[in-house]
This record gives structure tokens, sequence and C-alpha cells, in this order.
């Protein structure tokens, strides 16, 4: 059977209105990708749908744009109902898709609004007194919103999960049962997850029913549109050593990642008092200031954004050369996503991972995870002693992980 991508050469042959193929050329998106050539058509079928798609793949407009498409004809939404609800495990992620709504929809006449905590809930539960068409949520808000009777689910004709491997590995579980008690029998609903994990599927059958099961291999995205490398160095040169990789990039906005968020911010101070402009987003930090900072960067008025993991699957920058594993992730998952913040649309990016000893294993388990050998780079100067034991591929599947236990 031929490639589903073969069938389609732009955005024009999947049957998107007119005004959506506007919204798109503003935003130069002339072909699509793998994961909305085959997601598109399932929407528009009405079928529900069951997608494995990574970062930078384009998974978000693979739904938005049907979905809007679908919403353009219909009744106004009553107030507090929503036409169509989006689910999304973070903040930055919730308003990453809320920005894509919001642009992709520009001539459409639709209405649509976001919800996440660590923002005042009065302005958002008055937003839906005039419903809304698509509501971005975050669970926990959502759940709020629904005890203080902002919104109601009756109307709901569209449920989407994104990221629901993020969902269970934040603790989502019980939130999302709540929620899964309150919806309409009687809806599509699409779910997109990184990895058909056990607990994934296992929550896919509260939600979906007979899905298009659709699969993007993660390898090929980690291996062809961004060039990895491994930095062998001791946990203590690492801020010596980051610092003067910047200064070898100059010109160059470069997004790093630590494991706590202390280490952010003290990587950021390091960076500050050796003339680097940079800033720090992490959990702690409130919504705007973690807004502002991203904005920041994004502009230019900053070269190095700093973040946790937190930010690793919701951040959407473009043109973004460069991303740098300061520390290896917790989970071997979070690799390919925090590398997924470079090389999106087609582009080009590069990958740079600290490694020291104590991190070997976790070196071991990604390259177990992306089936692939990282090339090393030894820097005049910073050589390790001893040095970095020698990667031996390991090419068995992973055991699945046994199912947290609920706190009491």
């Amino acid at each position: 059977m031929n490639d589903p991508k073969d069938m389609f050469a732009a955005f024009s042959d999947l049957n998107l209105s007119e005004d959506l193929q506007r919204a798109l050329k503003l935003r130069c998106y002339e072909e699509p990708s793998q994961i909305q050539v085959r997601t598109i058509p399932a929407v528009f079928s009405g079928r529900d749908v069951l997608a494995a798609s990574q970062t930078g793949t384009g998974k978000t407009a693979a739904y938005t744009l049907p979905i809007l498409d679908l919403l353009k004809e219909g009744n106004k939404p009553r107030s507090n109902h929503m036409r169509a609800l989006v689910l999304a495990p973070t903040r930055e992620l919730a308003a990453q898709i809320y920005d894509c709504v919001v642009n992709y929809g520009r001539f459409l006449k639709l209405s649509a609004t976001v919800a996440y905590g660590g923002m005042k809930i009065n302005p958002q539960m008055i937003r839906m007194t005039k419903g809304m068409d698509i509501l971005v949520a975050t669970p926990g808000r959502l759940l709020d919103l629904y005890r203080q009777n902002a919104v109601r689910f009756s109307d709901m004709e569209i449920l989407v999960i994104d990221e629901a491997d993020r969902m269970l590995n934040l603790g989502f579980s019980e939130e999302i049962n709540e929620i899964l008690k309150l919806l309409p029998s009687k809806r599509q609903t699409l779910m997109f997850t990184a990895t058909f994990s056990d607990e994934v599927r296992a929550l896919a059958r509260q939600f979906v029913h007979d899905p298009v099961e659709i699969s993007v291999n993660p390898r090929e995205l980690t291996v062809e549109s961004v060039t990895q490398w491994v930095y062998p160095v001791d946990k203590l040169k690492k801020t010596a050593l980051f610092i003067a990789l910047v200064r070898d990039k100059s010109n160059d906005k470069i997004l790093v990642f630590t494991k706590t968020k202390n280490r952010a911010d003290h990587l950021a101070q390091k960076l500050e008092k050796a003339g680097i402009s940079a800033v720090a987003i992490h959990g702690d930090k409130s919504q705007g200031n973690r807004t502002q900072s991203l904005e920041k960067f994004k502009s230019g008025k900053v070269s190095v954004l700093v973040a946790t993991d937190l930010a690793a699957r919701g951040l959407d920058i473009e043109n973004l050369p460069l991303v740098v594993n300061f520390d290896l992730p917790h989970l071997k998952e979070d690799y390919v996503h925090r590398i997924g913040r470079t090389g999106r649309a087609s582009s080009k990016g590069q990958a740079i991972s600290f490694v020291s000893s104590e991190e070997f294993q976790k070196l071991a388990d990604i390259e177990r995870l992306t089936k692939q050998v990282i090339d090393r780079i030894e820097v005049p100067g910073f050589e390790m002693d001893p040095p970095l034991p020698p990667s031996r591929l390991d090419l068995r599947p992973f055991k699945p992980k046994k199912p947290k236990k609920k706190k009491g």
C-alpha cells in the first residue's frame, strides 16, 4: 500500500475550506506533514482517532484544522457550553494550541478561549458565559470551572486529548476519569500521544470507540530533522563548557534544559554574570513571568532560554537552531520532546547533550529508545578523566511500566 503522504501534495488536496487555506498561506505552510495527511481525512470521516506522534510533526494543526472546518457550520454555542473541548497537560501547551486555533481560524466566525491555572479564574468564567465554539483547557482548571458552574458539557461534539502520555506522567489520571463521567457519550474523540504505552491504551479504551489508529515513526523524527551530538564533560565543568559554547554561537538563540528548577535559576544567573543575556522558566515562576520571558527570547531580547521539562512540550519557537541538554532528562521519552523544539516544520536543527559519568545509563536508555548511537565530540580543555564509557546499542524493547499506585 502506498504511503498516504504520496497521495497528497498540498493542503488543497485535503478538502479544507478556502478560509483555512488562506490562513495557512499567511503562515507560509504549503505541504502537509505525514500526521496531517493521515489525521485530517480521519477527522472529517467522523471516526474517533488514536494517534502516536512526537512534537514537531504538525500534530496540533492535524486536529485544529479539521475541527475548525467542521464547526464553521452549525448552531452558536449556548451560554457556558462548548462545541469542542481540547485537553492539554500543561499551561504552555494549552496556550500554544489556543494560538493555533486563533491563527488558523482567523477568517472564520468562530469563538475560542483558553483556561488554565496560574491565572485568575473569574475572567475565564466570564468568557464562558458567552459560550465558546472551542475551549482549550488543562484538566485541573476545567474541573474548577465545572465546580463553579461555569462550564457545561451537554452540547460538546468533539473532544481532543493531547499528549495523553504526558497527562498520565503528570498524575492527571484521577482528573481525567472525573471529566470522563461528565462528558456526553455521543461525541467524536481524538487522542494524541507520543507513545502507545500500556497505560495510554488503557486510557484510550475508556475514551475512544473503534478508532482510526495512526502512528508516525519516532526514529525518523529524531534522526532526519535534528543532528545530535554528545559532549562528554564532568558535571562540575558543565557551566564553563556551556558559556564557551554560547560564545562560539553568539548569533544563535539557544534553548537549554536543566533537570531541576534550582539548576535553571543558577545557570541563568551564571550566564548573566558572564555577560550573556538569559532568562529561566519553570513551574515556580508565575504564568505572567513565564510568558514575558518566552516573549523576550522569541523577540531576540535574550539569547538563552533556560527551561525545565515543564516547558519541553509546550514551547513553539520558530527558527530555533539549537537545543542543549545541560542535564539529561529524568524520563528518556522527554529527550525526544526536548530536541523536538528544533528541526520543526521541515527545517534542520541541532541538539547537543552534556553527559557526565553519572548520566551514562540515561544516555544508554536514550540511545536504546531512539535506536541509534549518538556521535560524541571531545571539546579541548574539557576532556573527562576517566573518559565516558563507549556506547553499546541495546535494541531490546523496554518493559512496560507498572501503573502508579494512587496516593491515599
